[in-house]
Formats: C-alpha cells, sequence, structure tokens
C-alpha cells in the first residue's frame, strides 16, 4: 500500500471518529465569533454610563456594599472597572454547584443597572458546548481535547491529500476552483478540498491554540520552545502574613484600588476581594479596556497588609512587557484563539474558517458514503457456485448414453 494510500485511510477513519465532535464544537465556534460585539449591541443600556466631570468612582469596598445583598448567599469575587463612561461590574462566580453572576453598577452615584445570571445566558450556554459539549465537564473537556488533536491531525493528512501529482494548469484549476456546473458530487468533493485548503492556516491556528488550553503534554513542550529551554512554572498561592496589622484606616483593596487608579488613568483594573485574611490580593490592569481582549494584562499579587508584591514566577505574573515569549504567548493564546488578538477583521477571519470546519465534517461524509454505494453497485455478482464444489455436468441424452 502506497504512502498516500496509508493517509488516505487515516484521514478517512480520523475523519469518522471525530466528525460529529469537530462539527459541534465548529459550530458554537462560529456562534462566539462576534458575542463581544452582540453583548455590547444588547447590554449597552446597562453597560455604559455618563461620565461625570471630576466626580470620583465609588471604591471597591463601597461597591461590593452594594452588591453582596442582591445575590444572597454568595460572596463577590472581584470588581471590574473598565473606564471612566462604563458601568463597574461586581463579578460572583464558584464552583460545585457552579455559578456566575454580574451585578452592573453606576460608579459615580451606586445605582445597580442590572443583575445578570450569566449561567443562564444564551453564549456563556453556548460556550459551555464549545468547551466541553454540555456534558459532565471532566468528560467533555477530554473529548474536545483529543478531538481537536485528531482535527489537527486531519488538516495536514488532508493538505497531503490535496497536493496535486503535477501542477499542471488543469490540475491547479481543480485545486484552487470549485466547479460550480459540474454535478452535485463533483461539487461537494470541490467544497471539501478547496475552502478547506483557503482556511488551513487560520484552522490550525484554531486548532493548536485550542490545544494550548487543554492538552499539558502539548503545552508544556510549546511553553520551553517559546521560552527558550524554561519549565513552565506551576502556579503556587501566595498567602497574606497574618502577624502583621496595618494601621491604615483604608481597607487594603481600596488602597491598592487607589494606587492602580493613580499609575494607571486609562486602563480598565480588576480589584480582587479576598476572603480571608490570609490570601493575597490580587489585581490587574488591561491596557485596551473595553475592546474584548485580555493579551496585554498585568498580574499583580501582593500582601494584604504591606501592599508588597509577592516575588512570583509564571504566565500570569508581572507585567505583560517583562514577561518573556513563553509567557507572552500564554496570555495572547485566547486572544490569538478568537481571532481578537487582529480586532474585528482577526474575528472574521475566525468565523470564516471555523464555519468552513463545520463544513468538513458533512461534505467529507457524503464523500465516504457515495464511494460505499458506488463500490456497492459495481460489485462482481457472486457466484453462485462455490469454487470447490464440483461443476455440475450438463445431462447427457440417452441416446447418447446407450451408445457403445
Amino acid at each position: 500500500m502506497s504512502v498516500k494510500k496509508v493517509v488516505e485511510k487515516m484521514h478517512l477513519w480520523l475523519g469518522l471518529a471525530s466528525g460529529l465532535v469537530v462539527f459541534m464544537v465548529a459550530t458554537t465556534g462560529c456562534i462566539l465569533a462576534f458575542q463581544e460585539e452582540i453583548k455590547d449591541l444588547l447590554r449597552h443600556s446597562y453597560k455604559y454610563v455618563e461620565p461625570v466631570a471630576n466626580a470620583p468612582l465609588l471604591s471597591p469596598s463601597q461597591l461590593k456594599t452594594i452588591a453582596k445583598p442582591l445575590v444572597p448567599g454568595k460572596s463577590p469575587q472581584g470588581v471590574v472597572y473598565e473606564g471612566r463612561n462604563f458601568s463597574a461590574i461586581v463579578q460572583f462566580y464558584g464552583a460545585a454547584p457552579d455559578y456566575f453572576y454580574q451585578v452592573y453598577v453606576n460608579p459615580y452615584t451606586g445605582k445597580v443597572l442590572k443583575v445578570v445570571d450569566e449561567d443562564n445566558d444564551f453564549f456563556h450556554i453556548i460556550l459551555h458546548g464549545h468547551y466541553y459539549l454540555w456534558l459532565p465537564e471532566d468528560i467533555g473537556r477530554v473529548v474536545v481535547a483529543y478531538s481537536t488533536v485528531i482535527f489537527v491531525v486531519m488538516l495536514l493528512t488532508g493538505l497531503v491529500l490535496w497536493w496535486p501529482k503535477k501542477w499542471s494548469k488543469s490540475n491547479v484549476k481543480k485545486s484552487f476552483k470549485i466547479k460550480w456546473k459540474a454535478g452535485w458530487r463533483r461539487v461537494n468533493y470541490d467544497l471539501h478540498n478547496v475552502p478547506g485548503f483557503y482556511a488551513l492556516i487560520v484552522a490550525l491556528m484554531l486548532g493548536l491554540t485550542g490545544l494550548l488550553f487543554e492538552v499539558n503534554w502539548f503545552i508544556k513542550p510549546v511553553y520551553w520552545l517559546a521560552s527558550g529551554g524554561q519549565t513552565m512554572p506551576e502556579y503556587q498561592a501566595p498567602l497574606s502574613d497574618t502577624t502583621i496589622r496595618s494601621t491604615s484606616t483604608v481597607l487594603p483593596v481600596d488602597r491598592l484600588w487607589r494606587q492602580l487608579a493613580k499609575t494607571e488613568p486609562e486602563a480598565g483594573l480588576y480589584i480582587g476581594y479576598p476572603e480571608k485574611a490570609s490570601d493575597a490580593l490580587f489585581a490587574y490592569v488591561n491596557h485596551h479596556p473595553g475592546t474584548g481582549t485580555y493579551y496585554e494584562l498585568d498580574y499583580y499579587y501582593l500582601d494584604q497588609q504591606t501592599l508588597k508584591p509577592f516575588d512570583l514566577k509564571g504566565p500570569y505574573i508581572g507585567k505583560f512587557a517583562d514577561a518573556n515569549l513563553g509567557d507572552k504567548l500564554r496570555r495572547m493564546n485566547y486572544d490569538i484563539h478568537t481571532g481578537a488578538i487582529l480586532s474585528l477583521p482577526g474575528k472574521i477571519l475566525a468565523f470564516i474558517a471555523s464555519l468552513i470546519c463545520a463544513t468538513l465534517p458533512i461534505t467529507g461524509f457524503v464523500i465516504w458514503w457515495g464511494r460505499r454505494r458506488k463500490e456497492k453497485a459495481v460489485r462482481p455478482v457472486a457466484k453462485l457456485i462455490p469454487e470447490n464444489r464440483p461443476a455440475l455436468r450438463r445431462p447427457i441424452p440417452a441416446a447418447l448414453a446407450n451408445r457403445k
């Protein structure tokens, strides 16, 4: 069997094994491509506020006091400030059972504008399907991750099968153009091959960045290569020194917020609420607030009492500008995956590529099914007499049988 035949068989059976998962993940990816823009339109009335000139914003502790009674039995984890013309968003989230609420508050007046149960939001539900197919999370994430591995292999084997034997004018035309005037089987074949080739680079980007979310045996070597041979540090939760008591009358979260707001007046801020005295203060600075991108963030972990930064290492520690290439790649992975790193043009590319990826399992299945039926139709009729059985002789006329 030739190498190309082996590749063809691999492409076929891997495609049949993973096709349904690839279709579902790609379809949900299409739906999620413009979620930020759609949410911006749907939530405009409570996402934006009229800025008040020279008026101070409410502090994190004040916003916590306002929002906490609105989500009974839950504790807020942090607050997002995206800018002076945005609402402040107090976030409640946790696991076992999962919950995610966002309380939109006017940061000038303290007026509550909206309480959103994100678990029931359409895009959040679609996101669950994209991540783990609405299955139990431990099972679904594995299924999606290894179907993505198969998908990447499928793209590479598909390129091998697409590659023309000879780069003649007629072969080039077949490989790069869909013959719309041909029969539907040929059109289906071209719809599998031609758009698949054009989407290959972006589709590979979607697949490989998807693997960088979940597959450790892929994440670690990529980080090692990108960082110049460094091992990715394991995350360790830092602890505040509970033996020290601050003399300041201002709460630690408010002190940190004032400090960051002073040094980064145009940036978006997230301030976490520590639950215990031993918890570290956590905050991040977003240098592109309101754009739906999250790669250029500066992460801070500080002692609650002294506000002294912890000496930590890892992809999500410190300033983006100071991070090595491996750390930057980890931070950029989400925005590369969604195309947001290239703004709206990148999202359009990701949408088109996802749409094409969703069609590949369908057109591929039609090709396989058509060939299967064709093989059955031309299969030779089975012999009525098995080969190992003596052939039946024609009866001898009696007149001949009696002749001597």
